[in-house]
């Protein structure tokens, strides 16, 4: 019987330095592909400061939630977690979950993958309930966020409906150490093309939907698929019944026939959660002016990007000329702050160093009331009008 002792105790121990360096593998990943590469920041002049302490401060997207890390502890890894999300003053986080990531995954043309690399991240964090099914990705990543929200003690606020964003604006500079999170998807394909997981999704706590992501799928065309078509039939659905819902429709990574379908079917206002702009940045990634003013025309809102496809530079200074960009053509109430932190991307400076932004915005010569709305009054102003009411919540 010894032996057999003996042997279970050294096949525990070699399985706690299988995890652990496991564990390693996984925080090396994470280092990797979500590194902030300094760029000089500017000085902090006294009225950027005060505008900054005392605005709103939201962002449209970060994908902080897939990386495993616990977000109520500080890291030094990636760009987001809630004690910097506090420093930077950021008082509204929305969290995007993709559900299938192409290896190689490029901004020209990615076929839908079979083996995807979230498979191998979720094996990297022992998590088998998120190793296949799009769906049950979803819903692991949303429980997630409900535990962080759990274990944080009030500090952060889970936001499903217009009664949450009222009581978070409510707590005002005295509630400043609490953070409001908002589940987004990217990828309608989170659904398998079923129209009741929707549903689903929505009971789960997600009030935000881009229709693709990296590939065309069986919604809508991608900027960066092989077809680059429109909205299909269940794309025109699922639209229709995401307003019924309440849940956002985000035309992030849409191709530009597939964003012309959706401005024509959507009766509220739409997001693009993370972007830039041709005008600066001319790529395929980035939305052309006709499509800015269409947005604007709807009533919408274009989350600027911190990364360099994005704005063709990491600085405060590339970020605010294309924020600039979108107020000069479509006015103040069309631009917000969409970082894409966490999500495989290179910045300069990570979610503490908002305030440099804000000095951005100021020595492009915006007026205050106009960088006030940038950094979240539009954020606030779109998801009063189309998240569900108060009392409506999650199943």
């Amino acid at each position: 019987m010894s032996w057999r002792r003996t042997a279970a105790r050294y096949g525990a121990i070699v399985a706690v330095v299988i995890a652990l360096l496991w564990l390693a593998l996984a925080l090396r990943l994470e280092g990797f592909v979500n590194r902030v590469e300094p760029v000089p920041l500017p000085a902090i002049s006294p009225r950027a400061r005060a505008l900054h302490d005392t605005s709103f401060i939201a962002d449209l997207h970060a994908d902080s939630l897939l990386f495993g890390r616990d977000l109520l502890e500080r890291s030094d890894l990636g760009h987001v977690d809630l004690p910097r999300l506090r420093e930077g003053g950021v008082a509204l986080q929305v969290f995007a979950v993709p559900t299938l990531v192409p290896f190689g995954l490029n901004i020209e043309r990615n076929e839908r993958p079979g083996l995807d690399a979230l498979t191998f991240g979720a094996m990297l964090q022992l998590s088998p309930i998120a190793w296949k099914s799009p769906t049950d990705r979803a819903l692991y990543r949303a429980e997630q966020m409900r535990a962080y929200v759990r274990a944080s003690g009030g500090s952060l606020l889970l936001i499903e409906n217009r009664g949450d964003l009222e009581r978070l604006v409510a707590a005002g500079p005295e509630g400043s150490r609490i953070v409001g999170a908002m589940l987004s998807i990217e990828g309608a394909h989170a659904m398998e093309g079923d129209p009741d997981h929707l549903r689903t999704l929505f009971d789960a706590g997600y009030r935000m939907i881009g229709l693709t992501h990296f590939f065309d799928n069986e919604y809508a065309g991608s900027a960066h698929g092989v077809e680059k078509g429109g909205l299909t039939d269940l794309g025109r659905r699922t639209i229709a019944d995401m307003e019924e819902l309440g849940i956002i429709v985000d035309l992030a990574h849409l191709a530009p026939k597939a964003i012309d379908e959706v401005l024509d079917l959507a009766r509220r206002p739409t997001v693009v959660s993370h972007t830039g702009v041709r005008a600066t940045c001319d790529n395929r990634r980035n939305l052309s002016d006709e499509h800015i003013r269409r947005i604007a025309a709807g009533g919408g809102i274009i989350g600027i990007g911190y990364w360099e496809s994005a704005v063709c530079g990491r600085a405060p200074k590339d970020i605010a000329r294309a924020i600039a960009h979108v107020v000069r053509l479509v006015g103040a109430d069309h631009a917000a702050l969409g970082s894409d932190y966490d999500g495989g991307t290179v910045v300069g400076f990570d979610t503490t160093g908002l305030p440099a932004l804000t000095q951005a915005l100021v020595d492009e010569g915006l007026r205050d009331s106009q960088i006030r709305k940038i950094l979240g009054e539009n954020v606030l102003r779109i998801f009063s009008r189309t998240l569900p009411p108060a009392g409506i919540e999650s199943d």
